[in-house]
């Protein structure tokens, strides 16, 4: 029986440590793919943000990424108090602008849009493979659906990311990513973000299908009872004007 035993469980620990070593990584790696698009990107989005004690606020935001250069712009076209307030970001530098002051202020991705939970990374495209390093946590279950856990720490000399411990949940059967929570250096829980109702179009330049959840639900763990609400409602893949991703084309938009 003992033997029995001492098999069951290396035949368990060569199984986790053979995935862990290959199989991980490229998992990440092929969820990356699928949401990556090729050319221009453009998706309309409601975002509903919610507080503690305070009445739920809607926007509506655009959002335009040409994910081959790393440009990435998110403009808020309601309600009318909101209507010209853009982030633009270029490379790794984000830029916010006020319409009301008609001023540019640097900004990270830890800045919250529009006062919200979200994140400029939570519209952009994900990059998880190249700032992480990958290891697989074993089987789960979310609810009623098998799970791969997998643990991500930032590597060595990668100094942007918004958080350097997340982990994820991923679909076994649909890999789809379901769940993701996401650590500071000391290990204390910020947020955890839940992904519903993934859904794909195709892409012609790519020539696949561009996947993207529909709804993304965030959790805000340091303030108890905040949270976002993010609905694409619409996806684009047009070709976008050459001078879109600029200044100068944001403050023309609040003109």
């Amino acid at each position: 029986m003992k033997k029995i035993i001492i098999i069951f469980l290396l035949l368990f620990i060569s199984k986790v440590f053979l995935f862990s070593e290959v199989d991980a990584l490229e998992i990440v790696k092929e969820i990356e793919e699928r949401q990556r698009s090729s050319g221009d990107y453009k998706a309309l989005c409601y975002v509903k943000n919610i507080e503690r004690n305070k009445e739920p606020k809607v926007f509506q935001v655009v959002v335009f990424r040409r994910d081959d250069d790393n440009k990435f712009l998110l403009l808020f076209l309601k309600p009318r108090e909101m209507k010209g307030k853009g982030y633009l970001k270029v490379a790794k530098n984000l830029w916010m602008y006020d319409p009301n002051t008609g001023k540019w202020v640097r900004r990270t991705d830890r800045d919250r849009i529009g006062g919200t939970s979200s994140r400029s990374v939570d519209f952009g495209e994900s990059i998880l493979s190249e700032d992480y390093n990958v290891r697989y946590d074993g089987e789960n279950m979310l609810g009623k659906i098998k799970v791969y856990r997998i643990h991500l720490t930032v590597k060595e000399g990668v100094a942007d990311v918004l958080y350097p411990i997340i982990d994820l949940w991923i679909d076994q059967e649909m890999k789809n990513t379901l769940k993701r929570e996401e650590y500071s250096l000391s290990g204390k829980l910020m947020r955890t973000i839940y992904y519903l109702r993934w859904t794909k179009k195709y892409n012609e330049m790519k020539k696949d299908y561009v996947l993207y959840p529909q709804e993304v639900r965030i959790f805000d763990e340091l303030k108890k009872g905040n949270s976002t609400i993010n609905l694409t409602k619409t996806i684009d893949f047009k070709p976008l004007e050459k001078n879109i991703f600029t200044k100068a084309w944001i403050e023309s938009m609040s003109r």
